[in-house]
């Protein structure tokens, strides 16, 4: 109809042609966002600024918002929220062997090294565990240097608290005969086998790390621990439904021989 317009007709007149009602034609959509709903959008998306707007569409949905993902989006996109993608460097896709999936919690933990600098430019490690059924964050440990040794402690105190789990040195061959645990290696150059805490890696580093710089490691351990927290007590999983872990796990303990289902 417009383009008919272009050509110097009148708009009843391509109305008629192309049998499109006038009001139709004269239509001008209003649309009313609720200013409650676009302040905290943009509050959630300040505070959770690594956060997409799928994840902010659940977190308002927790708040008790009514809203779907498409409307959320056109607020995200109109007020400039969108999420800048980081530089990756060397990525590389491969396809690495085929994991086992997993049926309950503590049925297999994974476990990794996060390196990162202070702003004194002293580097320093996060041992990150993972359980690969709930995505909850067993524990991180930091420090300037993880030994063999520290490594095993943790995973004895972990093991302790809620019960042993599935994990090269002399000290965690050691443990592992003396706990009964099986160790499962990736092979070298293949972290999509290691994939739940590979994942949560990023996520670590892309919404703590890369945000924030640490003068000591006392100011790393505390600021890490309140992130691990937080991840397991409000940070929405879309793999679990938009659960959290914790709500998971507790949703898991409420049903007998439970069959929740997670996302690979």
């Amino acid at each position: 109809m417009r383009a008919l317009q272009e050509f110097g007709l009148s708009q009843r007149a391509a109305c008629r042609i192309t049998r499109c009602a006038r009001s139709v034609a004269q239509y001008t959509p209003t649309r009313f966002d609720n200013p409650i709903l676009v302040e905290r959008l943009k509050d959630i998306a300040m505070e959770r600024r690594r956060f997409g707007y799928r994840r902010l569409t659940i977190m308002l949905r927790r708040e008790g918002f009514i809203v779907n993902h498409k409307r959320v989006y056109r607020i995200y996109d109109a007020t400039g929220l969108q999420v800048r993608a980081r530089k990756k460097r060397g990525v590389r896709h491969v396809r690495g062997n085929v994991i086992q999936p997993v049926t309950k919690p503590n049925e297999r933990w994974s476990l990794d090294f996060v390196s990162d600098t202070l702003s004194t430019g002293r580097r320093f490690r996060a041992l990150t565990i993972v359980d690969d059924f709930s995505r909850e964050c067993i524990a991180i440990e930091v420090d300037f240097s993880l030994t063999g040794a520290r490594v095993a402690t943790v995973l004895t105190r972990s093991a302790i608290a809620r019960g042993a789990c599935e994990f090269t040195c002399d000290k965690m061959l050691e443990w592992s005969a003396l706990t009964r645990v099986s160790q499962h290696f990736i092979d070298p150059g293949k972290p999509t086998q290691n994939g739940s805490v590979e994942s949560f890696n990023g996520r670590l580093r892309d919404e703590l790390l890369n945000e924030h710089a640490f003068p000591t490691i006392f100011h790393a351990r505390r600021a890490i621990e309140e992130w691990r927290r937080d991840y397991n007590a409000s940070r929405p999983h879309t793999s679990l439904n938009g659960l959290t872990p914790n709500e998971f796990i507790e949703q898991y303990s409420n049903i007998p021989n439970s069959r929740l289902s997670v996302a690979s």
